[in-house]
Parts: structure tokens; sequence; C-alpha cells
């Protein structure tokens, strides 16, 4: 079996659960597939990244070491996330697009893996993805409207929808000990909340409704998505609320932090992947939106958008009523969610596979006309 080499490019190595989980799970998508492969990922903090996923990393801003690892490799894994995007900083797409195009100067294959693809309100920066993105070798996005979006900009090449990596992981071993201890009687209800505008009123309403809740013998636990600084969110929520709420430790593990939610009764998520942890553990979710990712995602897997952050056509009454009908006929609800997430589920490692397979089609005389079988006795060579 030949030794493959790839790194990978992402928001890793920020204390971001969501983003983290995604650099897990496509690890793992490609150890399964292909064991012999060797993955390097480019980090923020590249000793930490090493030693919990078992694999070599570089740091991220040094240009040379980036492309040195490049150089070294047999292809460039862009993604997953939202990586290209001008919302929460003009760096992002220069950024990322320019390891793509490290990339493709020394003629490594560039593989877009499952990206959410915008928001993108600045001309040049329109400019930049389409030359790069043209010149991928796999073009992956997670949703309808990031095709869409490419395809404005003068995306010409075949763009694939498919699932977010995390949908792919096993999420029933996993086990939430914090919460055995909790002891609680009654449902648990956990909520991702994240700051986002300037007006906290929305946050004064999330209160409101975790307080009608409570009240109701509900038990609220927040779980902190990214560190330290969806914690002080948690903190100022928990600081307008009257009766008792938990605050789930910010830095536990990915594997605690699905289980949380997975054997939670319903999630109440700002976050994007707490609501794909809660599809994973097929918890029926309530989410609050405030970036066209999170409707997308909740419209794929058919559960409700209670409202937008930066609108003011919701209420606390809307997010109790929401819940409370969820709980009315529970086990409709999960049912009506399995159907939706198990086929995710099944198709979520297939990007993993695609992108191994066309790293060894070159190894063929004519890749059109090579077979899956193929390409498997080429690679148990």
């Amino acid at each position: 079996m030949s030794v493959l080499r790839i790194v990978l490019s992402g928001y890793y190595g920020f204390d971001n659960v969501g983003d983290e989980a995604i650099l897990y799970a496509i690890t793992q998508s490609l150890k399964e597939y292909y064991p012999k492969i060797e993955i390097v990922v480019l980090s923020n903090k590249p000793e930490k990244t090493a030693a919990t996923y078992g694999v070599e990393s570089v740091n991220r801003w040094n240009i040379a070491e980036v492309a040195k690892a490049i150089k070294a490799a047999d292809g460039l894994i862009s993604g997953g996330g939202s990586l290209l995007q001008d919302e929460t900083g003009r760096k992002s797409i220069p950024y990322y697009s320019g390891v793509m195009k490290i990339a493709q100067f020394l003629r490594k294959p560039v593989f877009v893996y499952a990206q959410g693809m915008g928001p993108v309100t600045s001309r040049i920066n329109k400019m930049i993805m389409k030359k790069t993105l043209q010149a991928a070798k796999l073009l992956t996005v997670r949703d309808e409207s990031s095709k869409q979006l490419l395809k404005e900009i003068g995306i010409k090449q075949q763009i694939q929808i498919v699932p977010d990596p995390v949908m792919g992981l096993d999420a029933s071993n996993f086990h939430s000990g914090w919460l055995d201890h909790k002891q609680f009687s009654g449902r648990v209800i956990t909520v991702s909340i994240r700051d986002w505008t300037e007006d906290l009123s929305y946050l004064e309403k999330v209160a409101e409704a975790l307080d009608q809740l409570s009240k109701k013998g509900h038990n609220i636990v927040l779980v902190p998505m990214h560190g330290k600084h969806d914690l002080k969110t948690s903190e100022r929520v928990t600081n307008m609320m009257i009766e008792e709420v938990h605050i789930f430790p910010y830095d536990h593990s990915i594997q605690e932090k699905m289980a949380v939610i997975k054997e939670s009764d319903v999630l109440l998520g700002m976050r994007l992947h707490a609501l794909i942890f809660a599809s994973v553990g097929l918890t029926p979710f309530i989410a609050l939106s405030y970036d066209p990712k999170i409707d997308s995602f909740a419209s794929i897997v058919d559960q409700p958008v209670i409202g937008n952050v930066n609108e003011r056509n919701w209420s606390s009454e809307d997010i109790v009523f929401a819940i409370e009908k969820i709980f009315a006929d529970y086990p409709g609800e999960v049912s009506k969610l399995k159907k939706f997430v198990v086929p995710l589920q099944k198709q979520a490692d297939d990007t993993a596979k695609r992108v191994i397979d066309l790293l060894f089609e070159p190894l063929t005389d004519s890749k059109d006309a090579v077979s899956y079988s193929e390409r498997s006795r080429i690679r148990n060579r």
C-alpha cells in the first residue's frame, strides 16, 4: 500500500469546537478509508493539534513552513467550515485562497472539502475566489446557497453538495459523566449561545425564555462551543436570569460536548456545529439564526428557526412555545429528525473517499476509464 501525504488547511487551533470537530471528522474519515495516509495540519497551535489528533502539524502563520509542508505532500484539502467569507474579517479569503494558490503554484491538487461559502461583499474577494476555486481538483460545498454563490461569482466547473464532515461521526459511544454527576430530574435543555450584535436584547429574550422553561421544571445547561469566548456570553445570559442554570465546562473535549447535547432532550442553538451535534445525536433542536448557514442546515434536517438575532420579529414566548411543541410529540419529533439525518450520515464519509481516489488517478493511463475496484487494487499494491 502506497503512502499518501496530505495537508489540511482550515480554522484549526483556535479552540472553536465546531472547527475542531470538522478536523477530527476529516482525519477520522481519511484514516479509516486509507490507513497509510500521513496528515499535516496547518494550525494556530501546532503542538496541541498534533498531540490531540495524532497528526503532524505546522504553524499556519509561517508561510515558509506552510509551503514546505505542501511541497512535500501529494495534495491539499481546504476545509471544511466557513473559510471563504468576509463577514467576520477581511483576511479570511486572502489567507485561505493564498494557501490554495501556493499548492496550485507547486502543482499540487487542491480539494475544497464541504465548505460553506460566503457571505462575500467585496468585489476583489469574489475575484480571488473565482480565480482560486476554478482551478480546484474537487469542489464540494455543504449547502445549496453556497453552490449558488459560487455560480454567481463565475465558477464554471462542477460543484457538489455534500454533508458537513461532522455528520459522519459516530457519537453512540460518547458519554457525559458531567451530566451523570448532576443527576437531573426532568428534561434537560442544552443551549449554545454566542455574541453577535452590539444590541444584546436578543440575549435578554433568550434569558427570559430559559427562565420560563426552568419554572416549568426543565433543566437548563449552557454549552460554550468556542472556548472562553462563548463562556463569557453564557455567563452574561446566566446573569440575566432569575432561575437556576448550569454551564457545561468550556474546556471539555469534542466528544464530551457532543455527548451532553446528545443526552439532552432538546437544544436551543446559535452555533452551527451545536446544531450538527444535536442532529448526530438525534436530539431535536430550535435554531436561533445569525447567518444564512444556520437557516440552510436547519432546512436540510427540517428543524425550526425561531428567528434571527438581527431582527425583532420573535420573542421569548416563541422559544418557549417551540420547545413545548417538541415535547408534546417527542417520539414523533425524533423520528422526523432521524429520517433526514440517517442519509446524511451515510454520505458524510464519501468526500474523503473521493479525495483519496482522485489522488490515485494520475497513476493510471486513462482516469476516466478506471473503475473503483481498479483504484482499490492500485492502492493496495
